[in-house]
């Protein structure tokens, strides 16, 4: 995260042990034997906005109450501690005004995390979990468990396994976000009445994002001469298109950077067959929309539905089986389409929004009047904001299963790859462990070897990479 540019925590070291704990990775009751291992995380300051919540008055349902309830002495210290130390230029502009110190503090907190979650959006990147005890009080990525970078585009991606209701889905992101704003603004009063903060909120958070979110996109699409209200409609399509035709988040931007507005036929067609092939086959579909539920088991929630509601809202949710309804109806449909007919529709997807965007890179190039000094610094603007590489988890998982084995070169790979994510690897050596240093076993070797001949960096995933789980 912090190559590819976006406000973070740093790892520091990861040590491991032969020492062994047990852990039920997948809260599926099969417990397994895992190294001990330790990740050092280094940030400026590690309070959250959670951190706050320990003034928390009882709950008028539950009754539960932060441990430092009606203190408001410490919640005093906290706010001038944080504000002093990592806002000084807030804290010497309103030296002489608590409220509206405090006030200017969190309108930047707000809009820090507004620009922060339009970074991972333009990245696909998923957090996880993203509760209050999640989200840094300076603004940055913290708490790194169950996330991910997604793959095939698809707005309502999960990263966690454990996330069955999909609060923290990639498209959910942004707004639960702003909700925590807004739980953090509940855990400053009184220092920052309520009426105040709320108000922050809704003037500059949306705002903020849309704004970030769209310099952002602009520069991938190499949009860097004009700012047309033309332009979030043609990132919506783009998105849309991708997910229509299960495009590759990461490698279909990284692509854009070889379009031409040139209207040479066949540059097009060759444009156009590199762009499909990194959308999603007919077999990744059937396994992306392959239903979850038992035939009997989404009947019986189908009944109780209808016949006691109040029950059926303690096990599922009406969203939860729509979607499983829409899955089958995919999933279906699926079984006629033929790879010729998938690639047909997919070229005709990227046929109509290929013409849009032509349409406005011609309106940039009509306004300067250096075209080939424009085109230059297109292409280096896309290149410097679309990455070529990420941390896939098919990368991670296949790094994971060396290390296992005692050989920890492929970590080593990953490492320095991914500290240069937007440039071509055409130098890049990967790092060869002394066997006898490392203590490698032939077994360690070989599958060391295993890894080094599978799929290059860059590559959509493997179908295999659509059974891992991250919990």
């Amino acid at each position: 995260m912090f190559h590819l540019g976006i406000p973070t925590t740093r790892a520091g070291t990861c040590v491991t042990s032969d020492s062994k704990v047990v852990r039920d990775i997948f809260y599926d009751g099969n417990p397994k034997n895992e190294r001990c291992t330790v990740v050092l995380r280094i940030a400026s300051t590690f309070l959250r906005f959670g951190s706050f919540e320990i003034f928390k008055p009882p709950d008028e349902y539950t009754g539960r109450k932060g441990p430092s309830v009606n203190r408001n002495d410490i919640r005093i210290q906290m706010l001038d501690y944080v504000i002093s130390t990592f806002y000084p230029e807030i804290q010497e502009a309103y030296s002489d005004n608590n409220i509206q110190r405090n006030a200017a503090f969190f309108r930047e907190i707000t809009k820090r995390t507004a620009r922060l979650v339009a970074e991972w959006q333009c990245v696909g990147f998923c957090h996880g979990v993203l509760n209050t005890d999640n989200m840094s009080i300076v603004g940055l990525t913290i708490d790194y468990g169950p996330f991910g970078f997604m793959d095939r585009y698809d707005p309502e991606h999960i990263c966690n396994g454990s996330d069955n209701t999909g609060r923290y889905a990639y498209n959910k992101q942004p707004e639960v976000c702003k909700w925590n704003l807004g739980k953090l603004a509940e855990a400053l009063v009184p220092e920052l009445p309520l009426e105040i903060s709320e108000l922050i909120l809704e003037e500059e958070y949306d705002a903020e994002f849309e704004k970030h979110y769209l310099q952002k996109m602009r520069k991938k699409l190499g949009l860097i001469q004009l700012e047309l209200e033309e332009d979030s409609k043609l990132v919506s399509e783009l998105l849309e298109t991708m997910h229509l035709t299960g495009g590759d988040f990461t490698n279909i931007f990284y692509l854009m950077s070889s379009f031409s507005v040139d209207t040479d036929p066949s540059k097009f067609e060759d444009f156009l067959e590199e762009l499909t092939s990194q959308c999603a086959s007919v077999e990744e579909l059937k396994v992306a929309f392959k239903p979850q539920m038992d035939p009997r088991q989404l009947s019986m929630m189908l009944m109780l539905a209808q016949s006691n509601p109040q029950l059926f809202a303690l096990i599922g949710t009406k969203a939860n089986i729509n979607k499983e309804l829409e899955r089958i109806d995919q999933f279906s449909k699926l079984q006629q389409l033929t790879a010729a007919d998938l690639l047909s529709r997919n070229k005709r997807h990227w046929k109509e929004w290929l013409e849009k965007y032509r349409v406005r890179l011609q309106k940039e190039i009509e306004s300067v009047g250096d075209a080939d000094a424009w085109n230059t610094d297109h292409v280096k603007v896309m290149n410097s904001n679309n990455p070529k590489y990420i941390l896939r988890n098919y990368i991670a998982q296949n790094a994971i299963e060396a290390a296992e084995n005692g050989d920890f070169s492929e970590v080593r790979n990953v490492l320095k790859l991914l500290e240069h994510p937007f440039q071509e690897a055409e130098g890049f050596r990967e790092v060869k462990e002394d066997a006898e240093e490392e203590g490698a076993t032939a077994t360690a070797a070989a599958c060391a070897e295993e890894t080094r001949s599978r799929l290059p960096y860059c590559s959509k995933p493997p179908l295999w990479a659509s059974e891992l789980c991250v919990t």
